[in-house]
């Protein structure tokens, strides 16, 4: 969290939605708010892609070990990609009007899934122990919470309803919590 955080602050402010002018003007309020939309699904794609990588990877990992493991692992891992590809479309598509768009970036956060699968089967398997995916978990942990925060609960507060943002977030986390006690 440390990291995307000092990622956060080292952008200038002109490029920074969180502090961006307001002169008044009301097509330039809709300017920067559909800006701030866009950059929060663009920054929202990135973090996922860095977040899928090394899902593929543990994907890989966990098949490697055991099948069963392996496909549970993937059915889990597939059931929260929705939300994550509806996180990335849905800013990208209320910021462009443009379905396509936002389809495609969703899809192109999701590929890094399956590219991490790929370097995991040509590139990792030297690398791979519990110590190097505790560190690489972690850091991409840290990034999704980071970016669930400062960006997507605080959108989802301001185009949504804040109460159900919040409570998602919590049936999030229970639900993860839950998989990990009856899956591990």
């Amino acid at each position: 969290m440390l990291l995307i955080g000092l990622i956060d602050y080292a952008i200038p402010d002109m490029m920074n939605p969180h502090t961006l002018p307001d002169n008044g003007d009301v097509d330039n309020e809709v300017l920067m708010e559909r800006s701030r939309l866009l950059r929060t699904g663009l920054f929202t794609a990135l973090a996922i892609a860095i977040h899928n990588f090394p899902e593929g990877l543990a994907t890989f990992i966990a098949a490697t070990e055991s099948t069963a493991l392996g496909i549970s692992v993937g059915v889990a891992i597939a059931i929260h990609n929705i939300p994550e590809g509806i996180a990335v479309a849905m800013p990208i598509y209320h910021a462009t009007g443009n379905k396509a768009k936002a389809l495609w970036y969703a899809l192109g956060s999701g590929l890094a899934e399956p590219l991490g699968a790929i370097v995991g089967i040509f590139l990792l398997q030297a690398f791979s122990g519990e110590l190097f995916f505790g560190f690489l978990f972690s850091a991409v942990g840290g990034i999704m919470v980071y970016i669930s925060l400062d960006e997507l609960l605080p959108s989802a507060e301001k185009y949504g309803k804040h109460h159900i943002s919040i409570i998602g977030m919590m049936m999030g986390m229970g639900i993860m919590a839950l998989s990990l006690i009856l899956f591990i």
